[in-house]
């Protein structure tokens, strides 16, 4: 399953209470839609048609910017809004708490002297996990150990975090039950999409590369996991698992009732995570297994390195880890890539360790998307690099909470404005929602908050997180996306979502296209978000 391991981790360097640092003078003195005289050559970065506000849209935004002194009111409005797809969720960590304790009463489970939940029977210094439906107090010391909820300031919240997957491990095997419980939520959140991050076959892929043992040699390294179809039994088993999965969602869901749950409509595709603090054969071997199983499984769309970026191992090896996913990505083409890069501060790594993990995610590996990407301005020449991730539309995955309560970076210290001035598509995430105790639209709602995003501005984030997921089909948007100025593709254009069944030609188009009827929902969903929210005539 998606549980964080703790292999070879070092004792965080992460100073205890570390708050949001300082990085100001390296950030643009500007604001986003401006450009600096001298700067010219960010020019080609930015859209190159205008965006068309619409009379809805204005009104819409004046109905926002009238519920400032309304809390109870706008918080409706950020829930009510649509907000596209999670492109950066973890399943362990998106479950609810409470959900993972009722799991892990249900499985008989036990809680030792450090909130760990462990197998039965339950001995000296453990109690049974079912006392918290009973013990409040006892549920809320599980609820403190395996989430950030009333975490003291002056601890330090990277490793708090990070524990939490251990603390709660045992109760997320059961990757069905999760589903139904996180698609539930977002559907609940008004998403129409989601990808979520699993670790297939885990077991079997680190035997098989124990097996096989390490070749520094990765074109033959490949070769002897593929011998024999060694290879191909790991991924079967993670199909198999996936198959299970889905009978369990099915059935923890009640999709084939009179009654499902709102999640069975929900669009779902996985990511096969990585353990990156693990030896390099092991990361190696699961990344192979993840990019062979995207070719064979439409429910898996891509691979991603998990665990922490700060720990010991994850440093030494994070350039050979690069290489290998540039050389996998050759023998693997239909596997799509997106990596956690830059989940860095300083303070935590050396300051030479911030220069160059993004631009090697991106100029290495191959990455489509990057997520957290909060070292952006730390790295070596970063105006360039944010120029090109612009120019090939690498998006970043902003998950605010966790970088909040990993790296003490928020408002103004993250690079959030960097990355929009310079062209970069973002996209809003919740990464561990479960564990940061938050939803997307409190994500929404704090970027509306901090960097006083219009209505508008919201809208073509929500927009961004369909267009950059690793969906099926063609864009809704004429040149994929911003670029066009959001003008729907020719198929498209004329029709007016929300007002009425797309014309036959259109029809077509988003029949043949995953992407695009999802992003139809989503435009159908902004028109009538827009009529019940100031936007009527």
């Amino acid at each position: 399953m998606s549980t964080i391991r703790t292999e070879h981790r070092p004792k965080s360097r992460l100073l205890a209470g570390l708050g949001a640092l300082t990085v100001l003078t390296l950030l643009p003195a500007f604001p986003a839609a401006a450009a600096p005289a001298d700067d010219a050559s960010s020019q080609s970065a930015r859209p190159v048609s205008p965006r068309v506000v619409t009379a809805a849209e204005r009104r819409t935004a004046a109905y926002l910017g009238s519920l400032r002194n309304s809390p109870a009111r706008l918080k409706a409005f950020f829930k009510d809004l649509p907000k596209g797809g999670d492109l950066h969720n973890h399943l362990s960590g998106a479950a609810k708490t409470e959900y993972l304790i009722k799991l892990a009463a249900e499985g008989g489970l036990c809680i030792d002297a450090t909130m760990t939940a462990v197998a039965p029977p339950c001995g000296s210094g453990t109690r049974p996990a079912s006392d918290a439906r009973t013990d409040a107090a006892f549920r809320q010391q599980i609820i403190r150990a395996w989430s950030m909820q009333d975490f003291p300031a002056d601890q330090s919240g990277h490793d708090h975090f990070f524990d939490t997957f251990n603390k709660f491990g045992m109760a997320t095997w059961d990757r069905g039950k999760l589903l139904a419980n996180v698609a539930d939520t977002v559907v609940k959140q008004n998403q129409f999409y989601l990808e979520t991050m699993v670790t297939p076959a885990s077991d079997s892929a680190k035997k098989l590369a124990d097996t096989v043992g390490y070749d520094a040699d990765l074109a033959a390294f490949h070769r002897k996991l593929l011998a024999g179809g060694q290879l191909d039994r790991v991924v079967d088993e993670a199909v198999k698992e996936a198959d299970d999965a889905n009978v369990q969602f099915r059935a923890a869901a009640h999709c084939d009732t009179k009654r499902p749950d709102p999640g069975c409509r929900l669009p779902v595709r996985w990511i096969s995570q990585v353990s990156r603090g693990s030896t390099p054969a092991r990361v190696f071997t699961q990344i192979a297994v993840g990019m062979r199983l995207a070719e064979r499984d439409p429910r898996f769309v891509a691979v991603n390195l998990v665990q922490p970026e700060d720990w010991d191992t994850s440093l030494e090896n994070y350039s050979l880890q690069m290489r290998m996913l540039k050389y996998l990505r050759g023998q693997y083409p239909g596997s799509h890539l997106t990596l956690h890069a830059g989940e860095l501060a300083p303070g935590l790594v050396k300051p030479e360790d911030l220069t160059f993990h993004i631009r090697e995610a991106v100029l290495v590996a191959g990455a489509e998307r990057i997520g957290h990407g909060v070292d952006l301005v730390h790295e070596d020449n970063w105006r360039q690099l944010a120029r090109t991730m612009a120019q090939r539309k690498i998006a970043v995955e902003v998950p605010f909470s966790s970088n909040k309560q990993i790296l003490g970076i928020a408002g103004a210290d993250h690079p959030f404005n960097a990355y929009r001035h310079y062209g970069v598509p973002v996209v809003l995430a919740t990464d561990d929602p479960g564990v940061s105790r938050i939803d997307i639209s409190h994500e929404y709602q704090y970027a509306a908050k901090t960097y006083s995003l219009g209505y508008t501005e919201l809208k073509d984030l929500a927009r961004a997180s369909l267009e950059y997921a690793f969906r099926d089909g063609r864009s809704l948007w004429a040149d994929g996306s911003a670029p066009s100025g959001y003008q729907l593709v020719a198929a498209c254009r004329g029709d007016r979502p929300g007002t009425g069944r797309p014309s036959p030609r259109c029809s077509r188009y988003l029949a043949a296209s995953p992407k695009a009827a999802t992003q139809w929902r989503q435009e159908a969903a902004f028109a009538v978000f827009e009529r019940d929210n100031g936007g009527r005539g």
